[in-house]
């Protein structure tokens, strides 16, 4: 994919070049935290040559490099479009677009007090397991994690499984709600051991405006965007986007069932 990436047409010389798709990262182009197998990697190559390509996640850049690049290959020279934190550090074709910040949209006050009342609330939580790294803080959002985002493989899915039994994210997040209802906050469940905080309206929909812009730098009006992701019912983080009225909404179950879905609609 990296070989190619000088020899993929312009934008406005894609054979569709009014359709991109953007793709959620972790259980649609990788396993949760994983990394993306070179089919993956392979068939969005070939897909690029046919539509624009771009992703778009709530995690950080240094993630989605882990996941998706190589120590010699940024990521940012794999996909048109790169939409980290949601789409609040955003790239086009390897240049960064104007970012925003999470602390400076919600004052230092309010912010200590939100992870204030986070971090009581996890130490009196029963889990398994504890670890370390329990709030994130993230250009545009933080991430809460009950068990800590430094827990081992095995750790993140045995809490998954026992998340499921006793609701420990979604319990979390009804009382963020009940808590802070006037600061404007969104609160989704993603992946399998945390969840996003973020002011409302900074949800995967924040991306698009990069989207419709782009006819106003090449001229390419996406008249079509598709948008796969696995977490897409209500209270998931692909959940807004994969609803909103300017994208075709695919929910995936892993990267497989992704491949698959893309094979059928492009004939790759």
């Amino acid at each position: 994919m990296a070989q190619a990436a000088s020899v993929y047409p312009p934008l406005e010389e894609r054979p569709t070049k009014e359709t991109i798709c953007l793709f959620d990262v972790d259980g649609t182009l990788t396993p949760a935290r994983g990394d993306a197998s070179p089919q993956m990697l392979q068939l969005l190559s070939v897909l690029r040559h046919k539509c624009a390509i771009g992703f778009v996640g709530g995690s950080d850049l240094v993630k989605q490099q882990e996941q998706l690049g190589t120590p010699q290959i940024p990521v940012t020279s794999l996909f048109d479009f790169c939409f980290s934190e949601n789409g609040l550090t955003a790239f086009r074709l390897g240049q960064p677009l104007a970012s925003q910040s999470f602390i400076g949209w919600l004052g230092e006050d309010k912010y200590k007090q939100l992870v204030n009342f986070c971090l009581r609330y996890i130490s009196e939580i029963e889990c398994p397991v504890k670890r370390g790294t329990f709030v994130e803080f993230r250009n545009g959002m933080i991430n809460v994690s009950p068990i800590g985002r430094n827990c081992s493989l095995r750790e993140r899915n045995d809490f998954e499984a026992y998340d499921k039994a006793h609701q420990i994210r979604e319990k979390f997040v009804t009382a963020l709600k009940e808590k802070f209802s006037d600061f404007d906050l969104t609160f989704s469940i993603g992946g399998q051991i945390s969840f996003d905080v973020f002011p409302t309206g900074w949800d995967k929909t924040h991306c698009l405006q990069h989207i419709k812009g782009e006819k106003e730098i090449s001229g390419v009006d996406y008249k079509t965007i598709h948008f796969f992701g696995d977490k897409t019912s209500r209270g998931g983080n692909d959940y807004e986007i994969y609803e909103d009225e300017r994208t075709v909404g695919h929910s995936v179950r892993n990267p497989e069932d992704t491949m698959k879905e893309l094979r059928e609609m492009f004939d790759l």
